[in-house]
């Protein structure tokens, strides 16, 4: 499997990741980026903060990811997250998926955030005006 999963304490480089999944083979190429934003439930958000148990964190994208190869013709699969204190606009999460057909890369990427989100162990710890909460790291 042609895969690279990461876990960054600083900024994550979304070109870097789009140059990775590129290959002449590749028609499709669908890129998840996810942003930090200003507000959940109507509360304006001051920063996030994320923690990972990294281990099994990898270990559980990597899961992910041979699921995704097993039901979509994919080519290759990304996922880079961040940790630490991050600020509204920054970048937690960056997922690529390439493919011959733009089908799977879209169908892949979406399947891997969602799947990400639910399984794998990192932790998000809003702060907002009047106080702060963990959530995990799903919707």
């Amino acid at each position: 499997m042609n895969t690279n999963f990461q876990i960054f304490p600083f900024p994550l480089n979304v070109q870097y990741v789009i140059d990775w999944v590129m290959s002449p083979e590749s028609g499709g190429i669908d890129v998840f980026i996810g942003t930090v934003r200003n507000q959940t439930k109507g509360k304006k958000v001051i920063r996030l903060e994320f923690e990972a148990y990294e281990p099994m964190a990898i270990c559980e994208m990597e899961k992910i990811a041979a699921q995704a190869f097993k039901k979509w013709p994919v080519q290759k699969v990304l996922i880079h997250h961040r940790t630490g204190i991050l600020q509204v606009g920054e970048v937690p999460v960056v997922i690529a998926v390439s493919a011959a057909h733009r089908a799977a890369a879209f169908d892949a990427c979406r399947y891997i955030i969602d799947t990400l989100k639910q399984t794998v162990p990192i932790w998000k710890k809003e702060f907002f005006e009047d106080g702060e909460v963990w959530v995990g790291a799903h919707p």
